[in-house]
Order: structure tokens, then C-alpha cells, then sequence
């Protein structure tokens, strides 16, 4: 009925070693900004896929202070057309971000791997933003969970994939880590053991 169900795979602590493992296992982009902004840190890594076959779809979470004052939480999502973690992380019943994506002018852009990349707001029923384009050939989603004014945050976001050795320009071990956000563990499936 729901076709093939990628297992979802979200690990209690995040730090150095787990964030390499997942890149060096992932059969799509590991986006973090570069530089992380001031004070933040990077406090949950989850994936679709399993041990057999590289993932299909990761999802990393930072989190920190808006320069407008309080906390924001972003969920950067990178995922092969089909899966839905990008989806079931915002709570919608679907696999794609639908047809608000390429209609109209975007409601942001981000740079990824170094290219203009824009991003359109998929309608949720949460109280997140979730934001959706394509970047190297596959889905992008920027999920934040922030005020309105906080999303000028996300013009100024430079993502590197960190797969490519040298593009990061701090080694994983140097960036701050935290408890691991509960913001990953609310993805809605389509079945019961996987995305």
C-alpha cells in the first residue's frame, strides 16, 4: 500500500564521531551552514536508510539565539524524491512539498554547495515554517521553528554538504554539540517502522 518504507533511524546522543558516521554512509548531501552562527550548535542527526545501502534521506538539527532575541531551531533536510522524512517531519501526509514549490517567487534562498538556491513555504498545520527547493538534484527542506522576523536568518545561510572532504571549514569535532532535540523524533510516517 505505501510502497517501499525507508527505516528511520535516529540515534539519543549526537557529537563528532555520529555525524561522520552519517556522512560517510550518506548517498545524499549533510548540510550544515559554514560557518555555524555564533552560539550555535548542532543537537541531532537522524536518517532514512539502513546498514545495507548508503541513506537516502538525512536530517540534521542546530539550534541557537536569533540576533532578534530567543531561541531558534532549524531542520536542515536532504532527501532523494520518494522518501517523505522532509514531509513527515513537518507533519504533512504526503512525500513531496507539493505544488507551492517552483510557483511564484520564493519566500527565501539559501546558498547550498555554493549555488543561488531558492526556497518555497509549504503550507503545515504547525506552528514551524517549512521550507522547500531543490539542491543538487534532490529536495532541500529548511524547518525552523522560530518568530516570522527570525527568518531573515535563513537568507544568510551558506549550507556545505560536509561529504566533501575539505569544504567544511572547521573539523566536526570543533563545533558545538548539544542534547539531542526533540524535533527529529516527531516525523510522521507512512507505516509504523520506517518514513
Amino acid at each position: 500500500m505505501h510502497g517501499e518504507v525507508v527505516p528511520y533511524l535516529l540515534e539519543p546522543h549526537v557529537g563528532p564521531r555520529l555525524l561522520a558516521r552519517v556522512r560517510d554512509g550518506s548517498g545524499v548531501p549533510v548540510w550544515l551552514p559554514a560557518p555555524l552562527p555564533y552560539l550555535w550548535g548542532v543537537n541531532g542527526v537522524a536518517w532514512a536508510g539502513d546498514d545495507q545501502e548508503s541513506s537516502r534521506a538525512v536530517a540534521v538539527a542546530i539550534s541557537g539565539p536569533s540576533p532578534l532575541g530567543g531561541p531558534v531551531d532549524l531542520v536542515l533536510v536532504a532527501e532523494e524524491l520518494g522518501v517523505g522524512l522532509g514531509a513527515g517531519l513537518a507533519g504533512l501526509d504526503r512525500l513531496d512539498p507539493g505544488r507551492e514549490v517552483g510557483i511564484g517567487a520564493p519566500a527565501a534562498r539559501v546558498t547550498a554547495a555554493g549555488h543561488d538556491t531558492p526556497l518555497w513555504e509549504v503550507a503545515t498545520d504547525s506552528q514551524m515554517v517549512a521550507l522547500a527547493g531543490e539542491a543538487e538534484g534532490i529536495w532541500l527542506w529548511v524547518l525552523a521553528w522560530a518568530a516570522r522576523a527570525d527568518l531573515l536568518l535563513i537568507d544568510d545561510l551558506r549550507l556545505v554538504d560536509i561529504r566533501s572532504p575539505g569544504d567544511y571549514p572547521v573539523p566536526l569535532e570543533d563545533l558545538a554539540y548539544g542534547a539531542v532535540t526533540t524535533r527529529l523524533a516527531h516525523a510522521k510516517s507512512r507505516s509504523d517502522n520506517g518514513v
